[in-house]
C-alpha cells in the first residue's frame, strides 16, 4: 500500500476563488463586535484565515492544520499570523475563543454529536462557532467515486474509503446538539453551481479533497487507472453546456452557533 500523501496546497488552490466563496459567505454571518481571540481550524493554505483576520483586524488570529504543505503556504501568505501544526481529531483548546471558524474540515471527523459539543465548550460566553461543511455525498461526483472504487481491482483495499468523510447530520441534529451545549443556532444550506472547463476540471477539483481517500492507498499506476475510470463516469454525469462548460452542483451546510452569554 502506498504511503499516505500529504494535502497538496497547490492542487487545492487551483480553484481558490470557488473554494473561498463559502468562507466569505460564512464570515459575513458572524456577529461579533470586538473579538480578541479567533482560531481557524483546518486553515489550509490560509485563504479562509485571511478572511477572518480582515474581518477582525484587532483580534489575535491563529490558523491550525494537520498538513505541513498547507501551513507552509499559509505562513508565506500571512507572515504576521500564527499557524499551528496539529491533528484536529485529538486537538483540545488550551484557552477559550471568541470565534472558532471551521470551513470545510469537520466533515473529515467522526462523531459530530461529541465533536460539536467539544467545540462549543471551547467558546467564551457570547462566542461563535462558525462551520461550513460540504454536504455532497449523494451528488454524482461522489457517487462516481464509490462506484469506481467498488468495480476495480482495488475494491478490497478501498472498501472503506468512503468512510473517511463523516455522514452529515440533519438540520435537527446540529440544532439539538448545539442547543444542548448552550448555543443558539443559525443554520442553512446553499448549493453552489460552478461552471468548470469540462470533466477534467471536476476530476482536478476533487483530486485535492474528496478523491484523496481513494487515491492515497493506491500506487501511481493504479491511481491513473482509477482516475481514468472516474473521469468516464463524470463525463456521463455532467453533460457539456452549449459553451462547453460543465455545471458542478456543490451543496454546503452552514452553521453559526453562539454560546449563551453569562
Amino acid at each position: 500500500m502506498a504511503a499516505k500523501v500529504d494535502w497538496d496546497a497547490d492542487q487545492y488552490l487551483r480553484f481558490e476563488d470557488e473554494r473561498t466563496r463559502p468562507s466569505l459567505d460564512l464570515i459575513q454571518r458572524v456577529r461579533l463586535e470586538a473579538p480578541t481571540q479567533c482560531i481557524d481550524l483546518g486553515c489550509g493554505p490560509g485563504n479562509s484565515t485571511e478572511l477572518v483576520a480582515a474581518r477582525f483586524p484587532n483580534a489575535e488570529v491563529t490558523g491550525l492544520d494537520s498538513s505541513t504543505d498547507m501551513l507552509e503556504k499559509a505562513r508565506k501568505r500571512l507572515p504576521k499570523l500564527a499557524f499551528v501544526l496539529a491533528n484536529l481529531d485529538d486537538w483540545s483548546a488550551d484557552s477559550r475563543y471568541d470565534l472558532i471558524f471551521a470551513n470545510a474540515v469537520l466533515q473529515w471527523l467522526p462523531d459530530h454529536a461529541a465533536l460539536f459539543a467539544r467545540l462549543a465548550a471551547a467558546l467564551k460566553p457570547g462566542g461563535v462557532l462558525a462551520v461550513q461543511m460540504p454536504n455532497n455525498l449523494s451528488e454524482p461526483s461522489h457517487v462516481a467515486m464509490a462506484e469506481t472504487a467498488a468495480e476495480g481491482p482495488w475494491a478490497g483495499r478501498l472498501a472503506r474509503a468512503a468512510e473517511a468523510k463523516a455522514l452529515i447530520g440533519s438540520f435537527s441534529d446540529y440544532r439539538r446538539w448545539l442547543a444542548d451545549a448552550g448555543c443558539s443556532v443559525d443554520l442553512w444550506q446553499t448549493t453552489y453551481v460552478h461552471a468548470l472547463n469540462g470533466p477534467d476540471a471536476i476530476v482536478e477539483w476533487f483530486k485535492s479533497t474528496g478523491l484523496k481517500p481513494y487515491l492515497d492507498p493506491l500506487p501511481a499506476d493504479e491511481r491513473e487507472t482509477f482516475l481514468a475510470r472516474y473521469r468516464e463516469r463524470i463525463a456521463r454525469a455532467y453533460p457539456a453546456e452549449p459553451d462547453g462548460k460543465v455545471l458542478l452542483r456543490f451543496p454546503r451546510l452552514f452553521i453559526v452557533a453562539t454560546r449563551a452569554a453569562i
